[in-house]
């Protein structure tokens, strides 16, 4: 089909004047199949020419410059079979078009193509096991989008990802059909109708080769169970392959704490009913032998007392074998390196496994590495809490030795000032110098104040309005500051606290409290007078240790007792006696 639209190279865009009948052209056609680029046979072949002119016809969405620039010939060139073969495999390439063709008319190159649609809109019918926000983000990662060119082959692969993203979730019965409806102005509708069927459930778990302990006992350790009285919320009844894994890990460690060295989780089998709604799972295991600690050793270079160390590693000659405590060892030395300033420490626990005697003896060998310093600490995420605030919290020092336990405790005391939702500490090596790191604390604030309001009536109040307003971070200087009112008739009451939890450098904490409370029950048959109480107080809170806090307050308040004529005696004797 052509359409009444052309581009000149030279002379930009021009309308097309229909051509004669009997005009005697040399042309040539090359169609374009969506799965392979196929000429037409040799006959219709052309002597090579050169291009005096190139017009583009057919162009509707897409811009006829886009066509000149993905056409690899140029007006000047010499074309033959060859570079047209070449040129239509590159138009076609982009997408764009779902036919291409090539005519000469005198010297003039014509370039006619047909527009692949456009996808006008997308419905998805059926779904309740996902939003259908989470089901078009799902399809827009794979190009399947409103406005975007309509592309079979992406269809296809929205209905696979449509059925992984239910077979992840025990819907294996799913079904989905895809239907396109072609629109005016080469547009298509896109509807997906989903028949969810039902979620099959684990109907067994065998596991093959479970000698040591129950099976019951093996399987309360997984995941994945069986249908019981909470699986309707926990789901673990839904088959997850990632489950699985997860679960033949517990396994592993289950037993590998438990003295056996060398088992293996041979293969899992997992088969489904010919009606896709119970899921039979069979896991095939190697217990191998149980093993005891023989020996234990440190070898490498050992720049701390082989008694320190020694304390530190917690599999000692004897015990039932466990891969818990020999990591935990491992962790232990390298981190009581770090804390010396051995940054990047290396701990390896190499076995020695006598299979006779059942006894796996385990040598530790130390690598220290190069001793580092902290060359510099940057921090950022923190657009509005002042640096200062964080710096005071870290314990490790610029210039100072790495020190792995001050690095972890200034992440510890950064993350419970409770201002930001993420805190990460990374101690990137510094590229030129292998004995320094930077320390890189990166924050992602949150919002750190509230805001609270009420509104209430009582018959003996009338209306009442209370709020309050706290921001533990006042312009991110890390100081507190709450404000309190109530309005109620009987009871009024306006408080305002200010905490500075850094009052001096060396980390006094002080608060500062004052209020007003106005109580007046004259109104009331309970009692016939009324008082009012100023008051206020300061607190110090002084640090002892890195984690314990010696708290002194001192408190002053006046209250001013009001009777009335029907006060009782009782009351008027004690504003007497007492003023």
């Amino acid at each position: 089909m052509i359409f009444p639209a052309s581009f000149d190279a030279r002379q930009g865009a021009r309308a097309v004047a229909p051509r004669a009948s009997g005009r005697i052209k040399t042309w040539f056609a090359l169609l374009v199949v969506l799965l392979s680029a196929r000429f037409v046979p040799a006959a219709l072949a052309f002597e090579p020419f050169t291009v005096r002119d190139i017009r583009v016809e057919g162009v509707q969405r897409t811009d006829a410059g886009t066509v000149f620039n993905y056409l690899p010939i140029k007006v000047g060139d010499r074309v033959d079979d060859e570079k047209a073969s070449a040129a239509v495999k590159a138009l076609y390439a982009t997408g764009f078009f779902r036919d291409v063709r090539l005519e000469v008319e005198g010297g003039v190159l014509v370039v006619i193509v047909q527009e692949r649609p456009t996808i006008s809109q997308i419905d998805i019918v059926g779904t309740k096991e996902f939003d259908k926000d989470t089901l078009r983000k799902a399809l827009k990662d794979i190009g399947v989008v409103e406005s975007r060119i309509f592309d079979r082959s992406a269809l296809d692969r929205a209905e696979q990802e449509f059925k992984r993203q239910y077979i992840n979730r025990g819907y294996y019965a799913m079904q989905v059909t895809t239907t396109v409806t072609p629109q005016e102005r080469n547009r298509v509708a896109v509807n997906f109708t989903v028949e969810e069927g039902d979620v099959a459930k684990i109907a067994n778990i065998n596991i093959v080769g479970a000698q040591a302990f129950p099976e019951s006992t093996l399987i309360k350790e997984m995941q994945l169970s069986t249908s019981g009285w909470f699986t309707w919320y926990t789901k673990n009844d839904q088959y997850s392959k990632q489950k699985l894994q997860a679960d033949l890990e517990t396994l592993r460690s289950y037993y590998t704490n438990r003295g056996y060295l060398e088992f293996q989780a041979d293969s899992t089998q997992v088969s489904i009913t010919p009606d896709k709604e119970q899921i039979y799972i069979t896991i095939n295991i190697t217990e191998g032998p149980k093993y005891s600690v023989g020996d234990v050793r440190l070898a490498g270079e050992l720049l701390l007392p082989e008694p320190e160390l020694t304390r530190l590693i917690l599999v000692k000659p004897g015990d039932v074998y466990s891969r818990e405590k020999l990591t935990q060892s491992a962790k232990a030395l390298s981190d009581r390196l770090g804390s010396d300033g051995y940054a990047f420490a290396n701990v390896n626990a190499v076995p020695e496994i006598d299979r006779e005697k059942r006894t796996a003896s385990f040598t530790f060998f130390i690598d220290p590495g190069r001793r580092v310093y902290i060359r510099k600490i940057n921090i950022s995420g923190d657009a509005k809490t002042r640096d200062e605030v964080i710096r005071r919290e870290l314990r490790q020092l610029e210039g100072a030795w790495y020190d792995a336990t001050r690095i972890e405790r200034s992440k510890v005391r950064i993350t419970r000032l409770n201002f930001f939702d993420d805190v990460n500490v990374e101690t990137p090596a510094v590229p030129g110098s292998p004995d320094q790191v930077d320390l890189d604390v990166t924050v992602t604030e949150k919002a750190t104040g509230n805001l609270l309001a009420g509104v209430g009536y009582s018959s003996a109040d009338g209306l009442v309005l209370s709020g309050s307003v706290s921001q533990n971070n006042v312009f991110g200087t890390g100081n507190a500051l709450t404000a309190a009112v109530n309005t109620s008739r009987i009871n009024r009451t306006v408080a305002v606290t200010y905490s500075e939890p850094y009052w001096t450098a060396d980390g006094i904490a002080r608060t500062i409290e004052v209020y007003d409370k106005s109580v007046n029950s004259s109104s009331l048959p309970i009692a016939q007078y009324s008082s009012r109480t100023f008051g206020g107080a300061v607190g110090f809170g002084v640090p002892v240790t890195e984690t314990d806090t010696v708290v002194l307050a001192l408190r002053y308040e006046h209250t001013n007792l009001s009777l009335v004529d029907s006060s009782p005696p009782i009351y008027v004797d004690f504003v007497t006696k007492f003023g």
